[in-house]
């Protein structure tokens, strides 16, 4: 599991919709009270920040939409609640690109 910190715009397709995908799986665990995955990393980092992760989604969705891809899975706007900014990482802004690099994708990085 997965949400970047870099723009969507550097995402390639893969990425992008890996990361909506993603996102719409925290999403539900965390405003579900869900079990599983509730200790993983990514998911421990939203806590709290459902306000950002919203706001992620949106920036997705937009990224999306300039692409051409379709869009038809919008998030609860009145359970974005919390922080609205992400300032906790998991790993850097340099290690994630580092880690897209390798990967050889089209990533924008």
């Amino acid at each position: 599991m997965r949400i970047w910190d870099l723009p969507p715009s550097d995402l390639c397709r893969q990425h992008l919709l890996g990361e909506h995908r993603e996102l719409h799986a925290l999403w539900s665990i965390i405003t579900k009270n869900k079990k599983v995955y509730s200790n993983h990393p990514e998911t421990l980092r939203w806590k709290g920040k459902l306000h950002a992760l919203y706001l992620r989604h949106e920036n997705i969705v937009s990224e999306m939409k300039k692409r051409e891809y379709n869009h038809h899975s919008p998030l609860e706007p009145t359970l974005a609640t919390g922080g609205s900014r992400q300032d906790t990482l998991i790993t850097s802004i340099d290690e994630q690109k580092d880690a897209l690099r390798k990967k050889g994708c089209n990533c924008k990085i």
